[in-house]
C-alpha cells in the first residue's frame, strides 16, 4: 500500500477545499452532513442544493464508471474527497442512495436496474431512505417480519419499518423484505427499490421532545412493487444487505470529526491556564491527549487501507474490515469528548452562554457519541463480527 499522494491528488484535495470554502459561506446556520438535514425546509433546500452542485461538478460520483456518470478516477480520489467534504461538515451526500445503495447496484443489479435505479442516484435526482428496522427487528435485523409475496410480474408487500430516517424527504427506500414466509432468520429474504409514492406507502412522524422531525414509521399495506425492482434472486436478500451494511460502516468522516475535535482540545489546552500553568503542562491530560491521537491516526491508515483495498480488489470488503473500522471509530469519538469534559470542567456543560468554551459544542457532541455505537449495528455486534469473520473464532451457542 502505498500512503504518498500523487501532485494531481494533492491539486484534488486543495480544489476541493476551495470549493467547499466557497460554498459554505451560504450555509444556514447549524447545518452539517448529520441527520440535522432533514429536519428544516431551509437545511433540506440547502443539503439538495449541494448535492445538485456536486453532481453537476463531478465529484460525487468520481469513483463511478463513465457510462453511469461517474469520471471513472480511483477509489483514493473518492476517499480524498470524503475526507474534504467531512472536514467541512457539508451536507451533498445522500449517505443512504451515494454512500449505501449505490455501490450495492454497481455489485447485484442488472444492467436495467443500473440505468434505472443507479444513474438518477448520480445525477442527485432520488433521494433514498433505508428499510430495514422494524418493531421486532432492529438489532436483531435477520428477524424482519415484513412480507414480499410473488403476484404475478409484482411483489404485495405488507409491514411496518421504523426509524426511518429522512422518510418523509426521501423519493425511493431500499427495503429488506422476507419473500419466503416460511423462513427463518436471515434465509427467504430479498431487497427491493420501492418508490415512495406507491400506493399503501404511510409515513408517519416520530417527533422529538423539541419537535424536530429526522425519524419516521413507515406503513405498508398492500403495496404493489415490479418485480424487475427486486435487487439480485429472490432469497439472497441477506448476503446482498451484509453488502450494504460494510458501505455504510466503512467511511472516514468519524475519524476526521475526531481528529478536529482532538485538534481543537490541544489547541485549547495551549493557551488556557489552571493553578498557574498550562493545561497542556498536566502530564496525565498530555498522555491521554497523545494516546487519542495515536488511536486517531491509526483509524485514518484503516480508512485508507480499506479505499485501497476497494481500489485493487473491488468495492465489497471482508465484514470484519468495515465493523473494524465502525467500532473504532464510534468508540474514539467517545473518548476524545469524554477527555474534553475533563479538560472543560465546569464550561463543559455550557452552550449559548457567554462562559462557553469552545462555541459550546463540546456538551452537544459528548451527547450524541453514544448514539453512534449503537447506530449501524452495536459495537457488541461489530466486535461479534470481527470475532466471527475476522479472527475465525467459532460461533458460540
Amino acid at each position: 500500500m502505498d500512503y504518498n499522494f500523487t501532485e494531481e491528488q494533492k491539486a484534488l484535495r486543495q480544489e476541493l477545499r476551495n470549493f467547499f470554502t466557497a460554498e459554505m459561506k451560504n450555509a444556514p446556520p447549524g447545518i452539517s452532513e448529520g441527520e440535522s438535514i432533514y429536519d428544516t425546509d431551509e437545511a433540506w433546500a440547502f443539503t439538495r442544493h449541494m448535492a445538485k452542485t456536486l453532481s453537476k461538478k463531478g465529484y460525487l460520483t468520481m469513483a463511478w464508471p463513465k457510462e453511469y456518470g461517474g469520471r471513472d478516477a480511483s477509489i483514493i480520489d473518492q476517499m480524498i474527497f470524503s475526507e474534504v467534504i467531512a472536514e467541512y461538515g457539508a451536507p451533498g451526500v445522500d449517505g443512504f442512495g451515494v454512500k449505501m445503495f449505490a455501490p450495492t447496484l454497481m455489485l447485484y443489479a442488472n444492467e436495467d436496474q443500473k440505468q434505472r435505479l443507479l444513474v438518477p442516484i448520480g445525477k442527485a435526482e432520488v433521494v433514498y431512505c433505508q428499510g430495514w428496522s422494524e418493531p421486532d427487528a432492529g438489532s436483531d435485523l435477520a428477524s424482519v417480519k415484513t412480507l414480499a409475496i410473488k403476484d404475478g410480474d409484482e411483489y404485495v408487500i405488507n409491514g411496518q419499518k421504523l426509524w426511518t430516517t429522512g422518510a418523509h424527504r426521501s423519493d425511493r427506500m431500499f427495503l429488506l423484505a422476507r419473500t419466503d414466509p416460511e423462513s427463518k432468520r436471515n434465509r427467504g429474504l430479498s431487497v427491493f427499490s420501492l418508490s415512495m409514492d406507491t400506493p399503501g406507502v404511510e409515513v408517519r412522524p416520530i417527533l422529538f421532545l423539541n419537535q424536530a422531525h429526522i425519524y419516521n414509521e413507515v406503513f405498508l399495506t398492500n403495496v404493489r412493487v415490479p418485480a424487475s425492482d427486486r435487487i439480485g434472486p429472490e432469497g439472497e436478500g441477506w448476503r446482498i444487505t451484509r453488502s450494504t451494511m460494510n458501505f455504510e460502516r466503512s467511511g472516514i468522516g468519524m475519524f476526521i470529526e475526531a481528529k478536529q475535535t482532538l485538534q481543537e482540545l490541544v489547541a485549547y489546552m495551549k493557551k488556557t491556564k489552571r493553578s498557574g500553568k498550562y493545561l497542556y503542562e498536566d502530564s496525565a491530560l498530555r498522555r491521554k491527549a497523545a494516546k487519542l491521537w495515536a488511536e486517531t491516526q491509526a483509524g485514518l491508515s484503516l480508512c485508507y487501507k480499506i479505499a485501497w483495498q476497494q481500489h485493487t480488489g473491488g468495492l465489497d470488503i471482508s465484514p470484519h474490515i468495515a465493523s473494524e473500522s465502525k467500532v473504532f471509530g464510534s468508540e474514539v469519538r467517545q473518548r476524545i469528548y469524554n477527555l474534553g469534559t475533563e479538560i472543560l470542567g465546569l464550561f463543559g456543560p455550557l452552550n449559548q452562554s457567554k462562559w462557553s468554551k469552545l462555541d459550546g459544542t463540546m456538551i452537544g457532541g459528548y451527547q450524541n457519541v453514544l448514539i453512534a455505537t449503537i447506530s449501524m449495528g452495536t459495537s457488541e455486534i461489530q466486535r461479534n463480527i470481527i470475532a466471527w469473520t475476522g479472527a475465525e473464532l467459532p460461533r458460540y451457542k
